[in-house]
């Protein structure tokens, strides 16, 4: 009997439309021979739907073996739609709600890298919009300029800016408030090669196996933002152009961002290498997984097939590895 396995895609974040297409990444690859795909879309609302009509998420839970999660950003990535399946018993992928949280809360994530050893850019973080002059004083007195502004909570790069000076920087925290963050982290730029590694747990044979890293290449006058990453422009190498030491480093740092914010069957993280060492940057709990997404070109390089991996992610969620 096959299992029926629901692809959760859309959802009310700003990547709704990068989930879609994740989402139709993983219903074109699922093995037929095993599985039954249920395509569950979720609008920009939060209202879900079955063959096309809107239905309460209750009536479709009870209808699946397992959800193959491929929403993005805020509702997928921070907990809450983990916090309903949980509710409802429904095995799913990726890490629990609370592992979802800690990995997409910046300030969090950070704290955890610093506790475990790794280097991490310096940042500042506010919360309050009563704070947002004081802390861009502070920012410009302690920080070397130009910093990087971005979101606390929101995935994919998108509200990040790279700006300096006390009225851009200013600006760009207000900007980011008005746009319905909640709470936003500012870092000191770390200039060096981009860099993400992925990892997967009970790939063959290894409780943790660490994917090759990768080498971003944004365009010259960008850095790798929401555009960069899905227009198509940005290259990627992998295996990067690293050296054996700093692939090893990407790698045991991969592991441990992994298993420190305690993240479940896959994640991806971010990283610069600069001249003074590999730098934390952030974690991601549900990376793309489309055609322009890393994940599946690291998968690729050391030749697992995007299907094999899809049913590893299922028989993980199950408990049957």
């Amino acid at each position: 009997m096959h299992t029926v396995v629901g692809v959760l895609r859309g959802g009310p974040s700003r990547e709704h439309e990068v989930s879609l297409k994740t989402g139709a990444a993983m219903l074109a690859n699922l093995p037929e021979e095993r599985y039954s795909p249920r395509d569950i879309y979720i609008d920009r609302q939060g209202v879900w739907h079955d063959r096309g009509r809107p239905t309460p998420p209750e009536r479709i839970l009870r209808q699946i073996d397992v959800a193959l999660i491929g929403l993005h950003g805020e509702y997928g990535e921070d907990g809450g739609v983990q916090k309903l399946l949980e509710r409802f018993g429904v095995p799913y992928t990726g890490a629990d709600s609370f592992g979802s949280y800690l990995a997409m809360h910046k300030l969090m994530a950070k704290q955890r890298a610093e506790e475990a050893g790794l280097l991490t850019p310096e940042f500042r973080y506010i919360e309050d919009v009563k704070d947002i002059e004081a802390g861009a004083q502070d920012i410009i007195r302690s920080l070397h300029q130009p910093v990087v502004v971005k979101p606390a909570m929101w995935g994919s790069s998108v509200g990040v800016s790279i700006v300096g000076g006390y009225a851009p920087v200013l600006a760009a925290i207000k900007k980011l408030f008005a746009d319905g963050a909640q709470s936003v982290v500012i870092e000191e730029l770390i200039r060096g090669k981009e860099a993400t590694a992925g990892v997967v747990e009970g790939l063959r044979g290894e409780a943790l196996y660490a994917l090759p890293p990768i080498e971003i290449l944004p365009p010259e006058d960008d850095f790798f933002s929401y555009d960069a990453k899905y227009s198509g422009v940005t290259r990627e190498i992998c295996p990067g152009n690293f050296s054996r030491v700093v692939t090893e480093e990407l790698q045991r740092a991969a592991k441990i961002m992994h298993r420190t914010l305690g993240l479940r069957h896959y994640s991806r993280s971010d990283f610069i290498v600069a001249p003074k060492g590999v730098y934390y940057l952030e974690t991601n709990t549900l990376p793309g997984l489309t055609t322009e997404s890393l994940m599946p070109k690291s998968l690729a390089a050391v030749g697992v097939k995007f299907s094999d991996f899809l049913s590893h992610l299922v028989n993980l969620a199950l408990g049957r590895n």
